[in-house]
């Protein structure tokens, strides 16, 4: 074998987690090979966080995290934290801000994370190739063999590597045409590494319903809610779409349910709605009911919530209004109830619930169990992190322990 194809290192997948990992590694002496199977590395960077990447979370906590098991995640954080991936950024005088829940964002662009990484990977002499397939990994001799297929506008032609580690960076099952494969999930099962059942995360719901049209008449619309399922709940904005309902708050809560399951959403969470209509029967009798809750929301959601809720009585002032009639359209306002369809699918969705399990895998070096050399990190693995920063601090905390044990 050429001995150009030989090295330390290869790491599968040139997003946030095998660009991390590669640097790092090759910081240890490690000559490091990084192949990408797209035509650049770092387009889910790129497109995250509205192109600005909500690169970390000052906040960052274990709960903030989905697993089988729970503990995994809490050794390879509190080895590489966000402060950590701050100084990385300050070092590299990329401007960022703070925003709600402590997530911070690049003030200009993500092509400021993506550009960092490839100057730390180019610094440290890491090659890295794109359009890159690669097939066939064979394990024999401590060596693991593979070929990658390059496919490129210049050239195309087929090399044969070799390498003591191979690290699988290959993210998971979200938003295809950003390069998401279920690549990551093969291999493992290769090497008889059990995959839990996997779900588009952080992800719209969809309806087919009678909120549908209403979900369509609304779209572009947001509103503050408190959105609870499977006794987790969210204090986010939640958007009307054409499809169904997404925003911060849908996102957030789609980790938590599961298809059949029923949200309830609490349209007023800064608000006794209740105690404000009473207090308005009193004051302003001959207001509708409807005009009062203007003041806190849209014209066009009260519009729709009258025909759901109270079509009846849309025409009878406040004043003749009993108090249990009150309060019965203000239970449906504090707890209503949906039932979403399904959701918009890994086409949209943020992340891949679930993933390999990581009872195969070592918490403090990312490494196999008895598979020496062989490594997974980031959203491949069964640790899902809430929206927030919280998935890319997961990306470069994993990276970071595997490559220190490379």
């Amino acid at each position: 074998m050429n001995q150009e194809n030989k090295y330390d290192v290869v790491i599968l997948g040139g997003g946030a987690g095998g660009l991390f990992c590669a640097f790092h590694a090759a910081k240890n002496g490690n000559k490091v090979l990084v192949l990408e199977k797209s035509n650049k590395v770092g387009k889910k960077i790129l497109m995250s966080g509205g192109g600005r990447c909500n690169f970390t979370n000052r906040l960052v906590n274990p709960h903030n995290f989905l697993s089988k098991n729970k503990h995994f995640c809490k050794s390879a954080l509190s080895r590489y934290t966000p402060q950590d991936f701050i100084d990385l950024v300050e070092f590299h005088n990329i401007k960022y801000e703070e925003r709600k829940h402590g997530q911070l964002f690049c003030v200009d662009s993500a092509k400021d994370i993506v550009n960092m990484l490839i100057k730390e990977c180019k610094n440290a002499n890491v090659k890295i190739i794109t359009d890159a397939l690669p097939s066939n990994v064979i394990f024999n001799k401590n060596l693991y063999t593979l070929n990658a297929e390059i496919n490129n506008k210049i050239d195309s032609y087929k090399l044969k590597i070799c390498t003591n580690a191979l690290v699988v960076a290959t993210g998971a099952l979200s938003v295809p045409t950003l390069g998401g494969s279920g690549y990551g999930y093969d291999l493992a099962k290769q090497f008889n590494l059990e995959v839990v059942d996997l779900h588009a995360g952080l992800v719209p719901f969809m309806f087919t319903d009678h909120l549908k049209p209403i979900c369509k008449k609304l779209s572009g619309v947001s509103h503050p809610v408190s959105i609870t399922c499977n006794g987790m709940t969210f204090t986010e904005d939640m958007l009307f779409t054409h499809r169904g309902l997404s925003g911060p708050a849908i996102l957030q809560i789609s980790n938590y349910w599961s298809l059949g399951d029923t949200i309830s959403i609490n349209l007023f969470p800064a608000i006794d709605i209740e105690s404000h209509i009473l207090i308005s029967k009193k004051s302003t009798p001959k207001q509708r009911f409807k005009t009062i809750l203007t003041s806190d929301i849209s014209k066009a959601i009260a519009d729709e919530l009258e025909i759901l809720f109270w079509p009846d009585m849309a025409n009878i002032p406040i004043g003749e209004w009993s108090n249990s009639q009150i309060k019965s359209v203000c239970i449906n306002l504090k707890a209503w109830k949906v039932k979403p369809s399904s959701t918009e699918g890994y086409r949209t969705a943020e992340v891949t619930k679930c993933g390999i399990n990581t009872k195969h895998i070592s918490s403090k070096t990312m490494e196999v169990h008895g598979q020496k050399g062989l490594y997974f990190i980031g959203e491949v693995l069964d640790v899902t992190g809430h929206l927030g920063g919280y998935n890319f601090q997961w990306a470069w905390a994993s990276a970071y322990a595997a490559a220190c044990d490379l």
